[in-house]
């Protein structure tokens, strides 16, 4: 059975006094049977990694350079991220796609260096709102996936994440028809480029994800969890979420 992950992006959010929500939810699902991980900003890495130690709760960073080391200004690595006790990273949000003009080339390159690092990577893939009114959604997420695969991923070391872009902090969400094309379309194209193992990737929905439509997307054939942005800030927004994929996890 595919693991299930519910997991949360902090962005460009938290503080020191958050660290009352990771307590929280460290008390409310120390027995949760899906994973459960947070991505928070990168000052708080280390100090949320240390007060998770010997929990079920992961966490991880938002970005990472593709690089090991070098002269690149206000970047991180992932074997920084992985010295601070991060044990994922999210590589080709959306958001780092759009305002940093990162291609699927520059996302392969992060994936293959978090992997290195003994992270597991989080690829992110979706489409505009123009790309899906033209009707070309599948063909964008099937480009997406084949340029941003790293090639040395396998079921231990990554995880696919759906966000359509148009659908992200806009309380949009798709039909669940829509989000099970998209899916159903991943897990084949997955078993065309990796076999067997295609079936133990985790596959995420993201996109204004909440407690009230978690239940019914989780229901949907090939969703394993969910990338959740705003929803994962309070331990009250975030924890029904992890209740609703927990039944579906063993």
């Amino acid at each position: 059975m595919t693991r299930k992950l519910a997991a949360g992006n902090w962005k460009m959010h938290g503080h020191t006094p958050n660290l009352a929500e990771l307590q929280r939810l460290l008390d409310i699902h120390s027995n949760a049977k899906c994973d459960v991980l947070l991505c928070p900003p990168a000052t708080l890495i280390h100090r949320m990694a240390t007060m998770c130690t010997d929990s079920k709760l992961a966490i991880g960073g938002q970005d990472c350079h593709g690089a090991v080391t070098g002269a690149h200004t206000g970047e991180i690595s992932a074997q920084m991220l992985a010295d601070a006790g991060a044990t994922y990273v999210i590589v080709g949000h959306s958001e780092r796609r759009t305002d940093h003009n990162e291609t699927n080339a520059d996302i392969r390159s992060k994936a293959e260096a978090a992997i290195a690092a003994d992270l597991t990577a989080i690829v992110c893939l979706g489409e505009s709102e123009a790309e899906r009114l033209a009707g070309s959604t599948i063909e964008v997420i099937e480009q997406q996936l084949i340029e941003s695969l790293p090639s040395t991923a396998n079921a231990e070391n990554l995880v696919i994440a759906y966000e359509p872009i148009w659908a992200i902090g806009t309380g949009m969400v798709p039909t669940l028809d829509q989000i099970a094309e998209v899916h159903d379309f991943l897990r084949g194209k997955l078993r065309e480029i990796m076999a067997n193992a295609a079936d133990d990737i985790p596959l995420l929905y993201g996109g204004s994800v909440k407690a009230a439509n978690a239940v019914d997307i989780f229901n949907v054939s090939n969703v394993d969890g969910a990338l959740v942005g705003g929803a994962s800030l309070k331990a009250d927004d975030f924890s029904p979420i992890i209740s609703a994929l927990d039944v579906h996890a063993k």
